[in-house]
């Protein structure tokens, strides 16, 4: 695993304390996979300060396929990390594991469903019995939600190898995928994917949520709600503000990420509503509810995901959000 330094130099606001200067607050922190848009908005906050401003000074660390960054959080050995979805959250309290969910950067899930034009395949009602590819991640994670709102079977599953490859090959191909990636990438060979995002159609995931542990929420709220606060900050900087900051520490630390691909990210976040949109309009970025988290955990405890008396109220805390943070911006 590759270890990126998140702050580098206090510049400006170094100079401007001089000698009476506090030493910032050391955080690490884990992202869900490597540097790409969908972290633009805590590397902005790098870049640009942010961070800095907040009196901490951040140790980014990407994730990738051979990264469980959830077990380094619970291990100690991570300050915060990023859960890609609900799930984890709640995992952690169906194992008893002290840790906690502190916000919601993405009101929305990314996942996706992509299909070929032309195929019928306009809708997820229209894929059912179909065959579709599907990672064994997704299978226990947003293929349970499809499972119970339209009716899937596992006789649809099909192995996905995380290449478009046979996708391209077949018209009639169905496979996951991320907004901002596998589409990418199908229409840079020709082909204008029908794309699907399941968060549209009532998966009420939240996504990339920052991670904690409940020791920290207990002994040091300070330091949570300015890491939180900042990361919101850096998002909208991010989204609203110059980019360019950010996205070059993106493609210092993940050299295979391109300018394209990280416009038509930043692109696809705003036109779906991906950070801002629902609750985050009126609270601010990181937004979370009872309620939503509540529909999540019933509408999977129904499909058998958890247990009808877990404490699914232990997956989170509204503790640090909800405070329209950054959104004078």
């Amino acid at each position: 695993m590759r270890v990126l330094i998140g702050v580098v130099l206090w510049v400006a606001t170094h100079s401007a304390v001089g000698s009476l200067a506090v030493a910032a607050d050391t955080v690490s922190f884990g992202t869900d996979w490597k540097a790409e848009a969908e972290h633009g908005g805590y590397y902005q906050a790098i870049a640009t300060g942010i961070y800095q401003r907040h009196g901490l000074e951040v140790t980014l660390r990407q994730g990738g396929p051979q990264v469980n960054h959830a077990q380094l959080l619970a291990a100690g050995r991570l300050d915060f990390n990023l859960a890609p979805n609900s799930f984890v959250p709640l995992n952690f309290v169906s194992e008893s594991i002290p840790m906690v969910a502190v916000a919601a950067i993405f009101q929305k899930d990314p996942s996706v469903l992509v299909a070929h034009p032309g195929q019928g395949n306009d809708a997820l009602s229209a894929l059912k019995g179909k065959p579709i590819m599907i990672g064994s991640d997704t299978r226990i994670t947003s293929w349970v939600f499809l499972k119970s709102k339209f009716g899937y079977t596992d006789e649809q599953l099909r192995p996905y190898t995380f290449s478009v490859a046979p996708f391209l090959a077949d018209p009639k191909a169905i496979q996951q995928g991320y907004l901002s990636s596998e589409p990418f990438t199908i229409e840079s060979q020709g082909v204008k994917p029908v794309v699907l995002l399941l968060a549209d159609a009532g998966y009420s995931s939240y996504g990339s949520l920052i991670q904690t542990s409940d020791k920290r929420v207990l002994e040091n709220p300070d330091l949570v709600q300015r890491f939180v606060d900042a990361s919101i900050e850096g998002w909208y900087s991010y989204l609203y503000g110059d980019p360019a900051p950010g996205n070059m520490l993106i493609k210092h630390d993940n050299p295979e990420m391109t300018d394209a691909l990280l416009a038509y990210g930043i692109a696809k976040i705003k036109e779906y509503g991906i950070v801002d949109s629902g609750d985050a309009k009126t609270n601010g970025i990181g937004a979370m509810t009872e309620a939503r988290w509540r529909d999540f955990f019933e509408t999977m405890a129904k499909a058998g995901v958890y247990p009808d008396n877990l404490d699914f109220h232990k997956a989170f805390t509204l503790q640090f959000v909800n405070k329209k943070a950054g959104m004078e911006r």
